[in-house]
């Protein structure tokens, strides 16, 4: 059965709106042009009315009389005047056109003075790196003209550049790391330093696009994120680079901002996270982050090497398996972590032969948290005892299918004393605080597409996912609720997060400390009266007739009876 056309209408209609919509703005802008002097006039007259009413209210009343009879006078005698209202009208409306003309200052066609000397300055400083002895047309020249290099650009408040797109020839080695860097730090120390510029690189067309990065928020503070299980939020980042965004609670404000999510789990191809950051850069408010958000579907280890106590406040909570400071303690931890990954693969590979789903217990997540373990390695190598790091092998290496998730935060100066296992093994990698252009590199794998700067706040830093792009990041503000210094904002954040304690065995429920009155104090226990056991009460000896000549008889203990 053959197809009928569509209508006509429907198959072109859109293409008539276009052109419907282009013939009415075309019209709307001639007409603009044409009654512009009517439009001038017409406004003209609205604001003498308006000065003329201000000044009818601003007179006093007692003055008012003599202003009429003024007013009077003059229409009168421009009345009696040979031409005189024709005079008049001329005048008032020479009058409203001069008042309503468009007092908007004109924008300048090319920058000024100061703008001029900045960009001249930079052209000067390109001149070294994109001109050749060879080239008989030379885009780049002392002396030359900046504009043909710099065909766009753009300046801020404070006079500075905020925009600027530079070509350059097609000789320049743009495929080169070492020359795109050079021209990067160059153009971000001539443009102004203390900023965060991305660089866009455009080698078909021969341009580089330079644009000034916002800073990005640090007032997001620690809260349930609108995600499924599998995914967690390490941060924030630039609307440009990710297509998602989660909506957050920011003080009174709702606003929508576009997150780093890592995902883990059977399809992940980065199951592991390794971060490292300078002290105080905030990868232990990037490890707390993530515990809150992992005690909400799995289970918690955690192995705190720096021995602070920042994570206190997780201990004996629900889902938290272990918070180790000590050396015993975290081998005991992760030697159970490595058990219980190995049991984890054995029942789900039995499942699996035998054609039934995997157990349930196989399924729940478990989280193997570690701040600073090469801590404990230096402990370790004193005492003679195993590395706690060489317990990760087995998590790091077949975590995945068991739902095993490790997540290691280390100093940056310590990056040589982890293991080969946790280098390999940590396809998802975080850079915290103020750190090189080479540390971030040589961290994540890839150069980042910003300039780092020095001073930045906690938690600002750099992430990348396996091997995508190279994202800037702000960790949600996680700190320790028990620490003096945390805001009561933060901390009552975090404390709504937290899951509650743990019920002892006795059935009693351990009281929430409050930060503001210091710790709570544990009731006892009433006594329970139980009947009291006899002591044993020695007879006398009894000689046992089996027993061989030459020893002595064995005195018999026994227990008196009770009566009634």
């Amino acid at each position: 059965m053959a197809r009928r056309p569509l209508p006509r209408i429907l198959s072109n209609g859109s293409a008539q709106l276009v052109r419907s919509r282009e013939l009415a703005r075309t019209a709307a802008d001639s007409a603009t042009d044409v009654l512009h002097p009517l439009i001038t006039i017409t406004r003209g007259l609205r604001r003498l009315a308006a000065a003329g009413r201000r000044r009818w209210t601003e007179t006093p009343k007692e003055r008012r009389g003599a202003l009429l009879f003024l007013v009077a006078s003059v229409l009168l005698v421009v009345a009696l005047l040979p031409y005189g209202p024709l005079l008049a009208a001329i005048t008032l409306m020479a009058a409203a056109a001069w008042k309503g003309r468009d007092r908007t200052p004109a924008t300048p066609d090319g920058p000024d003075e100061s703008q001029t000397e900045r960009l001249k300055a930079l052209y000067e400083a390109l001149v070294p790196y994109f001109s050749s002895a060879e080239d008989p047309e030379p885009l780049y020249a002392h002396g030359g003209a900046w504009d043909k290099a710099f065909p766009t650009y753009a300046f801020d408040g404070g006079g500075r550049i905020s925009h600027l797109v530079v070509r350059y020839p097609a000789y320049f080695t743009d495929g080169e790391a070492e020359a795109r860097t050079r021209i990067e730090r160059l153009l971000a120390a001539k443009s102004g330093r203390g900023r965060e510029y991305h660089f866009t690189w455009d080698e078909e067309g021969n341009q580089l696009t330079v644009g000034v990065l916002l800073p990005l928020p640090v007032d997001i503070a620690a809260q349930r994120f609108v995600t499924t299980p599998g995914e967690t939020v390490l941060g924030f980042t630039d609307p440009t680079r990710v297509r998602r965004t989660l909506p957050l609670t920011c003080g009174e404000q709702q606003r929508d901002v576009p997150p780093v999510v890592w995902r883990t789990g059977l399809r992940s191809t980065e199951p592991h996270l390794l971060a490292l950051g300078q002290p105080g850069s905030g990868t232990s408010t990037l490890l707390r982050s993530i515990a809150l958000q992992a005690l909400q579907h799995g289970d918690v280890v955690i192995v705190d090497g720096g021995g602070t106590g920042e994570y206190a406040c997780l201990t004996g909570r629900d889902g938290v398996l272990a918070v180790e400071c000590g050396l015993t303690g975290a081998l005991a931890s992760l030697e159970w972590a490595a058990l219980e990954t190995e049991r984890r693969l054995i029942a789900a590979n039995r499942a699996h032969q035998a054609g039934h789903p995997p157990p349930d217990d196989t399924k729940r997540p478990l989280w193997i948290l570690l701040d600073r373990p090469t801590a404990f390695t230096h402990l370790a190598a004193a005492d003679d005892r195993k590395d706690p790091q060489s317990l990760l092998h087995v998590p790091l290496r077949h975590g995945r299918p068991a739902n095993v998730t490790v997540v290691v935060a280390d100093q940056l100066d310590s990056v040589d004393t982890l293991t080969d296992a946790v280098r390999q093994h940590t396809r998802a990698r975080v850079v915290l605080g103020p750190a090189t252009a080479d540390q971030v590199e040589s961290a994540l794998g890839a150069p980042p597409h910003t300039t780092p700067v020095d001073q930045v706040p906690p938690g600002r830093g750099y992430a990348r996912l396996g091997t995508g792009p190279v994202h800037r990041l702000q960790v949600p503000a996680t700190p320790n609720p028990y620490d003096d210094a945390t805001s009561d904002a933060h901390r009552q954040a975090v404390l709504d997060l937290l899951p509650p304690r743990t019920t002892p065995a006795d059935g009693e429920t351990v009281p929430d400390p409050d930060p503001a009155q210091g710790e709570p104090e544990l009731v006892e226990p009433e006594p329970v009266e139980t009947e009291p056991v006899p002591e044993p009460v020695e007879t006398e000896p009894v000689a046992v007739p089996t027993e061989p000549a030459g020893r002595k008889p064995v005195p018999v203990l026994t227990k008196p009876t009770k009566t009634s």
